[in-house]
């Protein structure tokens, strides 16, 4: 398999994801409740949608970025990014589950943070993966300073140790703390964390 088709899949099913974010947005026509009322009783949910678009957003865009890294693929790298894909598939699941517990409290509430957690967490560590492949396996197709390399790492490496956190600190705490803190952690990634690395000008 090229490059190319690989890309190709994997955008077609991160814009199928995003898309089915929009589905749990939703207002009941039939009921009595005012349509401003049901909007505002719904705010977990288009709080949770927001979060989620731009995370699988961030996701594309760092995706693209490690690819253009290499001109190749090999059959390991494949593996994973289908492993990427089968998290990033199940985050509209993920963020409905937690968008519905979580003005809740006790164990569903919290069952719903470590179900949200598991699937960033999986995308997470996937991404890793890819990073350290394309360099480990010498797929890259820049010189990339050794300093650079490792900073690359370190950027992908927070969000698996990240979400793990924010899910403790929000069980102990607040289960909204998902909302805040994944936001934060957002920022990082849509700022200094899409900065592109500093490849070798004379390669």
């Amino acid at each position: 398999m090229g490059k190319g088709r690989l890309e190709a899949f994997s955008d077609g099913v991160l814009a199928v994801a995003i898309t089915l974010l929009a589905f749990n947005l939703h207002a009941g026509v039939r009921s009595k409740v005012p349509l401003a009322t049901q909007i505002r009783e719904q705010w977990p949910s288009f709080a949770a949608y927001v979060l989620s678009f731009f995370i699988i957003g961030v996701i594309w865009l760092n995706h693209h970025y490690l690819l253009s890294l290499t001109n190749t693929v090999d059959r390991r790298l494949m593996l994973y990014n289908l492993l990427l894909l089968l998290f990033v598939a199940a985050i509209p699941y993920a963020t409905a589950t937690y968008a519905d517990y979580v003005l809740l409290s006790g164990a569903d509430a919290h069952t719903a943070v470590l179900v949200y957690t598991f699937i960033m967490e999986g995308m997470a560590i996937s991404r890793f993966l890819i990073c350290y492949h394309i360099f480990s396996s010498g797929l890259n197709r820049s010189s990339v300073p050794e300093q650079e390399v490792r900073r690359l790492f370190r950027r992908y490496g927070l969000a698996t140790v990240a979400f793990p956190v924010i899910a403790a600190v929000a069980i102990a705490i607040d289960v909204r703390l998902v909302l805040v803190l994944n936001a934060l952690l957002l920022m990082y990634y849509l700022g200094p964390g899409l900065r592109p690395i500093e490849t070798d000008r004379g390669t």
